[in-house]
């Protein structure tokens, strides 16, 4: 069944942080090359650098194209100049360039078909920026490319707990302005067929956290809540989105009433992120909902500051892989559903019997 072996298209990202560091890490299991075949958009100079300055064992496979990639080798293509310097721990535009080659290269062959998902090492988003990426990151810059139209949504996962955001990179000065009851609507929208087509969950529940402290206090501390949270919530409960909340964020995450949900929509990028970070951190996840293409990206950064030590860990990395590939598998069942609708009644559901206890989360607007 090799034919059939998941091909993971990996861009190697700022190569003076931990990219080549996790994903060498990660692909010296043997287990991981049976899941999958892995095709490293980038350099093989640079990585066979990172392998001896880090005294790594990892072996690989020089490539021309993805086209030719082998089962259980890691593949790596070749997308930079070969006389591209690695400084570990220093940004450069040099490494900025390689980023964006790399990234460039392997969404042209997403777009031929050559590879099935793509997970992508982080980058700096200052060096790799450019005439062609004036982005504020990956996520923007793939919508772009090969979203066909559609609109993306950032979720952090680390097993059953998902964050997703209805704002991500602006400034906070502009947070509230641009959070209107459509984009929440949108944002529900695609966060509940993901939960569905991405993550196998029949009837997904979603709590929505509170823009503002105590969810506005009924309007006290602020009116987002009841003129454009709540309004936005009950038109998509209509819609058969189930949504609960606005909850003020700070009781919800402290007392752990996440649990009770199969996503949370924050309203803004470190009301998410910096509770999820907290709790899992060493192996989450950064998805790219709403679009064609499986993307997934290990939680954490370029890691400069321990960049060429040999210390960073794979494993959120190694989640990134998991991930992608059981989310492209999940996609896969469900278009064979909807082809084969009577085959629906072999699959078995779910049981959410556990999820949610409405009466065991408190602060409820």
């Amino acid at each position: 069944m090799e034919e059939k072996r998941i091909r993971i298209g990996i861009t190697h990202g700022d190569i003076n942080g931990v990219g080549y560091e996790v994903i060498l890490k990660a692909f010296s299991d043997p287990v991981m090359l049976e899941l999958c075949t892995p095709i490293v958009y980038g350099s093989p100079k640079v990585a066979a650098y990172h392998r001896k300055a880090l005294d790594l064992a990892t072996n690989f496979s020089i490539i021309t194209s993805a086209s030719e990639a082998m089962y259980n080798k890691l593949n790596v293509v070749n997308c930079t100049d070969d006389e591209v310097k690695v400084e570990f721990s220093k940004p450069s535009a040099e490494a900025g360039v390689a980023a964006l080659q790399a990234l460039e290269k392997a969404l042209e062959d997403y777009k031929e078909g050559l590879i099935d998902v793509l997970i992508t090492a982080p980058i700096n988003k200052h060096t790799i920026q450019s005439d062609t990426f004036n982005f504020p990151g990956h996520t923007e810059y793939i919508e772009e490319r090969v979203g066909e139209g559609s609109k993306a949504l950032m979720i952090l996962l680390k097993d059953d707990f998902r964050v997703a955001l209805v704002t991500g990179h602006i400034p906070v000065r502009d947070i509230a302005t641009t959070i209107t009851a459509d984009l929440i609507k949108d944002k529900l929208s695609i966060f509940n067929n993901s939960l569905k087509n991405d993550f196998g969950i029949d009837a997904p529940r979603i709590a929505v956290l509170a823009l503002n402290p105590h969810a506005g206090d009924h309007g006290l501390i602020g009116k987002e809540e009841e003129e454009i949270i709540i309004p936005a919530m009950r038109e998509m409960v209509e819609k058969g989105i189930q949504c609960f909340g606005p909850y003020p964020a700070d009781g919800f995450m402290g007392a752990g009433n996440y649990t009770h949900f199969d996503g949370v929509l924050a309203m803004y990028h470190d009301q998410g992120l910096a509770p999820f970070k907290a709790l899992a951190m060493e192996e989450g996840v950064n998805f790219t909902a709403g679009l064609p293409i499986v993307r997934t990206s290990p939680a954490h950064g370029t890691a400069y500051d321990i960049a060429g030590q040999g210390i960073a860990s794979e494993d959120s990395f190694r989640q990134a892989v998991y991930v992608a590939i059981d989310v492209f598998r999940n996609r896969c069942r469900e278009k064979s559903i909807r082809m084969n609708p009577l085959r629906k009644q072999y699959y078995e559901k779910r049981d959410d019997s556990d999820k949610l206890k409405l009466d065991t989360v408190d602060d409820e607007v």
